[in-house]
């Protein structure tokens, strides 16, 4: 038999498609405080190649198993204790492979209160449920008679007696278990109703108000929305097998479970006691399971799709290291305005009125023209919110007072979801404790078109806004995935290391917040790092933390050439015989692929650093701190088009992919509300999953489908052959906490479109 950590190895090895021996390696370094990103970068000849996407279901997939494990370990104590252990018992459960599977197994051992069946016990009444199970033909209220006493007062006490200890059987019964947990985990129905006189109160749950669908098919999407409406108390929920041939089913599993075949007496009395155990006990305890099941699974899909929208955002195209003005947009409280250097530095605020009431146009593009004129401003931030398209409006004719052939600023329309998150936070406070929180919103806005990744890191991921029903998952494997996906981020891109903020610097491997902090401090009191070793000097960073950090980090000033490169210091002097077969500086190489032409990498391989290794270190110095995110490019929105009320059907537009949900994705068209693609106008072709066609951040052209200006529904296509309506259906909810609903029909279950109410709240989450 194997020992626990084999079993572990050989189950994580099947579940990623990889050999033993790498997962064990991967284990290996994981236990001694290696780091994702690092172990995906710089140890592949130790764990095989294993990708970052591996190595983190490996982590997670560990940590649950080493759970399983312990609690294997003290089942069988607690058995053994009881002095009930058989070599039978020991092998069932070291094959459990779920943590249900070996509960399952434990509930007859379990210590539990005093329970009807063991009053039944005390009173003598186990022997005449044996004596039913022997004779099958005999009657059982004839055999109960003997057992009518002082504590048992009759026979319908003595037969219920019976029934308790048989129900109690059935119910410990992990073969019965798992059998009708497999059967109805494929066949079980859900469905919803709504409880009598809360029609109005939940009408925004009213495609769920009389509702059934198979299971193991709904969505996450509708399972959250059902769930939900469950919690408001709008519906309740059954799960279970289908009235008719389901129900059947399961009735005759546990009727099996007892050896019931004929029609005697005997069979008779305990097919009635099988039926009620289903229906008092069985039935709970598979809707409890169930229902756990459906949970986790909707909330892992749910945690997935925004893991999968926050990535995308995270590694969206920098415009680089431009001078920036970053607007705010606002009516009647003025629209706010922060200039930032190249490097993000914030040189000047300000807050123009060019709207109503003071309706100062004039002054407002003065102040702007000033400081282009002033500062050679490249780019202009302007933010999403209310009053987006028609400040753009201001700062376009602004533009068109500049003198013919002068080099005009570009402004981009940016998504400013989480920057009010980030004005209010003590992070802010403490870069700008003399700004008002409104002109924070206008420096993080300028800033995320420079950098993207370097200003998101600062929000919280949950308040980035590119999840669904990101309230009502597990919040903490919610946190646990998004900070992975920003970890991995951050690392993928690298950090420079004498410019980047504590909390970039937190997301790099094998630092966190308090190291962070202190290469700020170091980096402020004793000045610019000179190169990667320097690390060493900050207060608290030892060798450990050197090893995960120092390859993430970039330095483009170094003494040390290598410090610009995602190149390890552990492996500088295999780049440098890299380098001197070349016969040029290193200077010369870094950034010259024809350089490295004629060499082979294999020739360069020793005993510590393998052939991926020295592959990257070619890489490397082909394309020295290579960027991996996409060139920067900006949706160019239609003039005229500034409002809902100014689309139109077939009209083509471009637009900027906001968030993508398994029914679709959401597109910024430039009218403060964006509208649906649904998934069956995403292409020309069947799409299962709209992340293979889109992705957060990405510009598209669309075609208008359908405008619906009252309840601010905006249809869109991406398909080239025609594209009408998404068939309306479970997408249109309706109020705030609306959410992708279903009608009756499970054939329509993802037929929606343009739920306004679930626009609005998948971008403000």
């Amino acid at each position: 038999m194997l020992d626990p950590t084999q079993r572990i190895t050989n189950a994580i090895a099947s579940e990623i498609s990889a050999r033993p021996a790498q997962v064990a390696s991967a284990i290996d370094l994981l236990d001694g405080g290696a780091t994702v990103p690092f172990i995906a970068r710089y140890r592949k000849e130790v764990t095989g190649g294993l990708d970052d996407t591996q190595l983190r279901v490996l982590a997670d997939r560990l940590a649950y198993l080493r759970e399983l494990e312990a609690r294997r370990k003290v089942i069988v104590e607690s058995i053994r204790a009881q002095d009930k252990l058989t070599d039978a018992l020991a092998r069932d459960i070291a094959q459990a492979e779920t943590k249900a599977a070996l509960e399952d197994i434990y509930l007859p051992y379990k210590p539990k209160r005093r329970t009807k069946a063991m009053i039944a016990r005390e009173h003598g009444l186990e022997p005449l449920l044996r004596a039913i199970l022997d004779d099958r033909n005999a009657a059982p209220e004839a055999l109960a008679e003997r057992f009518v006493s002082d504590d048992v007062p009759n026979v319908k006490a003595a037969l219920e007696g019976a029934r308790d200890i048989l129900t109690e059987e059935l119910s410990e019964n992990a073969a019965l278990l798992g059998k009708l947990r497999a059967f109805l985990r494929e066949n079980a129905r859900i469905s919803a109703r709504v409880l009598p006189g809360k029609e109005d109160a939940g009408a925004k749950f009213s495609d769920y108000f009389d509702h059934q669908e198979a299971w193991a098919r709904i969505p996450s999407h509708r399972a959250l929305a059902i769930l939900r409406a469950a919690k408001e108390e709008i519906v309740t929920i059954d799960i279970g097998p289908d009235p008719e041939e389901g129900l059947a089913r399961v009735q005759a599993m546990v009727a099996a479970a007892i050896g019931i075949s004929g029609n005697g007496a005997g069979d008779l009395w305990l097919r009635k006691a099988a039926e009620w155990t289903w229906r008092v006990k069985l039935s709970l305890a598979m809707y409890s399971d169930l229902m756990a099941e459906l949970r986790q699974r909707a909330h892992e899909d749910a945690i997935a799709v925004f893991a999968r929208n926050l990535k995308d955002l995270l590694l969206a195209a920098p415009a680089g290291p431009r001078p920036t003005i970053g607007l705010d947009p606002g009516i009647r409280t003025g629209v706010k305005l922060a200039m930032v250097d190249a490097t993000g530095k914030l040189l000047a605020t300000d807050t123009l009125y060019p709207f109503q009431p003071r309706k100062d146009l004039r002054g407002a593009q003065a102040r702007l023209l000033e400081l282009i004129r002033a500062h050679e401003i490249e780019l202009i931030a302007i933010g999403n919110g209310t009053a987006s398209r028609e400040t753009q409006a201001m700062v376009s004719e602004a533009l068109q007072q500049l003198p013919h052939g002068t080099a005009r600023p570009t402004s981009v329309i940016v998504s400013e979801a989480g920057a009010s998150v980030y004005s209010a936070s003590e992070l802010a406070a403490r870069e700008f404790p003399d700004l008002d929180v409104s002109l924070r919103g206008a420096v993080s806005i300028a800033r995320r078109l420079q950098d993207p990744l370097a200003e998101l890191v600062k929000i919280t991921p949950q308040s980035i806004g590119v999840g669904q029903y990101q309230h009502d998952v597990d919040q903490r494997r919610l946190t646990q995935a998004l900070d992975a996906v920003v970890e991995d981020a951050v690392n993928a891109v690298g950090v420079d290391l004498n410019i980047a903020s504590a909390p970039l610097l937190a997301r790099v491997a094998g630092l966190g917040a308090s190291l962070a902090q202190a290469i700020v401090i170091h980096r402020d009191t004793k000045g610019a790092f000179p190169n990667r070793k320097a690390l060493l000097k900050v207060a608290g960073l030892g060798p450990k933390a050197f090893e995960q950090c120092a390859g993430f980090l970039r330095l483009r000033e170094s003494s040390e050439p290598l410090d610009a490169t995602a190149v390890h210091p552990e492996a500088y002097d295999v780049a440098r015989r890299i380098v001197a077969a070349c016969g040029r500086d290193i200077r010369a190489i870094m950034g010259a692929p024809e350089a490295l032409k004629g060499l082979r990498a294999q020739d360069f391989v020793t005993g510590d650093f393998g052939l991926p290794t020295v592959r990257d270190i070619f890489s490397e110095l082909e394309k020295p701190g290579r960027d991996p995110r996409p060139s920067f490019v900006t949706a160019r929105f239609a003039e005229g088009v500034e409002d809902i009320g100014d689309l139109r059907p077939g009209m083509m537009l471009e637009g900027t992919v906001t968030n993508v949900a398994a029914f679709g994705a959401f597109v910024d068209i430039g009218v403060h509300q964006d509208g649906l693609v649904h998934v069956s106008q995403l292409a020309d072709r069947f799409v299962k999953d709209p992340h293979t066609v889109v992705k957060a951040g990405d510009v598209v052209k669309v075609r208008v489908t359908e405008v619906d200006v009252a309840r601010k529904r905006i249809g869109l296509s991406m398909r080239k052959q025609g594209g009408g309506p998404a068939p309306r259906g479970p997408e249109q909810g309706k109020g705030k906490a609306a959410r992708p609903q279903t009608p009756s029909s499970g054939s329509r279950a993802d037929q929606g479109a343009l739920g306004a109410a679930l626009q609005q709240a998948l971008r403000k989450g």
